[in-house]
């Protein structure tokens, strides 16, 4: 197929898709009572000021980091000729939003999540890569979810992390994040809000899918690059891709997109699905998501993914670094 034909039809299947999916954001519930107001979360919010939030540096530091063709499996990237589908900011939509923290030294940090559908509503999907620092008795550090946040603002207010509600598969802490890169995954479950709004009910969700294979059109892949003021969009397409660095080992959904930088990690890759939006991947996976801004990857969803789900919904007790864990 020439290139011009192949431009025309992805801008074809992105304009259907974005037409099939006017009105079909996921409302939140409209008959669902809230709780008392959450002092924590008012504490968060006091915390996480609009300066602070401004200045958070992202937790995927490689992430976007390498520029030009690939010469060796230590850069991924485009492949000689590859079409790139441009970015764009917008203002977001309320299942997607970003994580704040601070590391060990007070510094702001931060990296992108979404909003999965979940008995409980308080559910959260990122990568592993980014969470997997906050399990047990860690310290969470002013860790909490905004949805859609934009322009330093919070639309929904703000969701802290529950004590022991960041849950890592136990392969990824045990193996690292470079051999146990199949694995980069994570879920984090929030208290209600400032309110006491339950994260689900604010915002809505999206479905998680599992099992689905690696090859995917279309795909609107979000992400909140750090200190930017409006996330990323992108329209584009999943494919395959098989690793060929030994210290990254597995097979991946690999998507060309541009201008996914440092602080888009964990965030999620849609398809369009019956009322909404359904989620195939996360930013992450293969080179914790990709060294380049034109490539990402994600670790592929299935069997894994489920049994960390059903650990998250079922509040069993979160994996953890272990005394043999590879750094």
């Amino acid at each position: 197929m020439e290139p011009r034909t192949r431009i025309v039809r992805y801008a074809a299947v992105c304009a259907a898709a974005l037409l099939l999916c006017a009105g079909l954001t996921t409302a939140a519930s409209a008959d669902s009572g809230k709780a008392n107001p959450n002092p924590l979360a008012g504490r968060l919010n006091a915390y996480w000021t609009p300066a602070r939030m401004a200045a958070a540096l992202p937790a995927d530091t490689r992430k976007g980091t390498e520029t030009g063709t690939p010469a060796s499996p230590a850069v991924d990237g485009p492949q000689p000729g590859e079409y790139i589908p441009p970015s764009r900011s917008f203002d977001g939509i309320p299942q997607a939003g970003t994580f704040f923290w601070t590391d060990a030294t007070g510094t702001g940090r931060t990296c992108s999540g979404s909003v999965v559908h979940s008995p409980g509503r308080d559910l959260v999907l990122s990568a592993g890569h980014c969470l997997k620092g906050y399990a047990g008795t860690s310290p969470k550090r002013h860790l909490a979810f905004v949805p859609q946040y934009h322009d330093t603002l919070k639309p929904f207010g703000i969701f802290p992390v529950a004590t022991d509600g960041v849950y890592v598969s136990q392969q990824y802490y045990d193996l690292g994040e470079h051999a146990g890169a199949a694995y980069d995954f994570a879920f984090a479950v929030t208290e209600p809000n400032e309110d006491g709004t339950l994260l689900e009910d604010a915002v809505g969700g999206v479905r998680l899918l599992t099992g689905t294979g690696y090859y995917h059109i279309p795909v609107r892949m979000i992400g909140y690059p750090a200190g930017a003021e409006k996330p990323l969009e992108c329209w584009s397409w999943t494919t395959r891709w098989d690793s060929d660095d030994l210290a990254d080992p597995g097979t991946f959904p690999r998507i060309a997109c541009d201008a996914f930088v440092g602080g888009t990690s964990g965030g999620p890759m849609l398809v369009p699905w019956p009322g909404g939006w359904a989620v195939v991947g996360v930013i992450g996976g293969y080179h914790t998501g990709g060294n380049t801004p034109q490539v990402s990857y994600s670790a592929y969803f299935g069997s894994a993914t489920q049994a960390l789900y059903r650990a998250a919904v079922t509040g069993a007790p979160p994996a953890g670094p272990s005394l043999t864990a590879v750094s």
